[in-house]
């Protein structure tokens, strides 16, 4: 990626050769072009929220900043911005790096938005970020046009001040953002709680509180891939320890926590929303003296190989706006390689995704274990 500040390298993390998607777009390069273009002083504190895989930051450290700050949600995205950093010949301290769940900076005066795919999110940091803003402060957001709606131009004025977008370039759009000190956003709704609905299948949830922070897939109901895994999850599982891999808000492995006592619970995502979210559920609904692992990272690569008895994950097939099965493919690995000899993997996903072919060439076999007119439940045991 070519800038006024120099050209970079940049991947997507994990590396992998055969993966065709850059570690940019165009509305990075268009954000980047017109800071350079309209000299913006970057000598403050610059924020950047939703640089999806460092490239933003990896430019703007060469600009020097007193102080540059990415703020992510994605464990995947921060690794990816400390190997592009390392392969810029960064310092180690050029960036300060904070998830989604951590204190922002208390001043802020450039805040540079990549547009998430979720509004929620987009939302609940606006909300986080505004104390930091003055009306000073530089506010620029990027995203493709397809990314950007009517919905989230409104969120910018309501939470910080008057909005106005760019000219498309590239298909890409910038969002420009006037702070106003009187602005009356009103309170952050997130995170967001509600009840579990009565026909909820499986035992113990029905009527239960959920708590999930923004950006949590569907995070104001319970989705309907989510209910048919819940009707068709394994019992009978003593001491067994399980995985709920892509864990969400944790509702899956919560089900197995409450019905399966003797269990020993492990929830992984790559999203530190979603593993706050889950844990919060736990220890609201089973306690805090229930042994229990909440681990933000790349998939099960925290926990040793054959140290797993289950995993129960539904994969997504997205990145960011790109359809893609690398990610199943991965979590399906990994979990092979967590797994026990024995040990199980079970899978939910839409019909159309032919999971089963992918189960079949790493485990060497797949199960069908419940279906309907949308959905699949696939069951893979490591032989060996």
């Amino acid at each position: 990626m070519t800038t006024s500040w120099g050209a970079f390298t940049l991947t997507r993390f994990p590396e992998d050769p055969r993966d065709q998607l850059r570690a940019w777009d165009a509305s990075d390069e268009y954000l980047l072009g017109h800071l350079a273009e309209t000299g913006t002083d970057l000598s403050g504190t610059v924020a950047v929220l939703g640089d999806r895989w460092g490239a933003l930051v990896t430019a703007l450290q060469a600009a020097g900043p007193r102080e540059l700050v990415q703020i992510t949600d994605s464990y995947l995205g921060e690794q990816a911005t400390r190997a592009n950093l390392a392969r810029a010949g960064a310092a180690p301290d050029a960036v300060r790096l904070l998830t989604t769940q951590d204190t922002p900076p208390e001043r802020i005066d450039v805040l540079l938005v990549r547009v998430p795919k979720s509004l929620a999110l987009l939302e609940d940091q606006l909300h986080r970020l505004a104390p930091a803003v003055h009306e000073g402060t530089v506010v620029v957001g990027a995203g493709m046009v397809k990314d950007i709606h009517t919905s989230t131009l409104k969120l910018f004025e309501r939470i910080l001040g008057p909005t106005r977008t760019s000219l498309a370039v590239k298909k890409a759009r910038l969002i420009f953002t006037t702070p106003d000190p009187a602005a009356t956003p009103g309170p952050n709704p997130w995170p967001y709680r509600y009840d579990l609905p009565a026909d909820t299948p499986a035992p113990g949830l029905p009527g239960l509180t959920v708590t999930n922070h923004a950006g949590v897939f569907c995070a104001d109901r319970l989705d309907i891939g989510t209910r048919f895994f819940l009707a068709n999850l394994p019992g009978g599982l003593g001491r067994a320890r399980v995985a709920d891999l892509g864990c969400g808000n944790g509702v899956v492995g919560l089900a197995i926590a409450l019905h399966e006592p003797e269990a020993e619970l492990v929830f992984t995502d790559e999203s530190y929303q979603a593993v706050a979210s889950a844990e919060e559920n736990f220890r609201a609904h089973v306690g805090t003296d229930r042994k229990a692992e909440f681990l933000v990272g790349d998939g099960l690569t925290g926990l040793a190989p054959g140290s797993v008895d289950l995993v129960l994950n539904n994969p997504p097939f997205h990145s960011h706006q790109a359809t893609t099965d690398r990610t199943s493919r991965r979590m399906f690995a990994d979990a092979w390689r967590a797994l026990r000899p024995g040990g199980e993997l079970w899978v939910i996903g839409n019909r159309h995704l032919g999971y089963h072919v992918t189960l079949r060439r790493i485990f060497g076999n797949s199960e069908l274990v419940a279906s309907d007119r949308k959905f699949v439940v696939l069951r893979a045991v490591r032989r060996d």
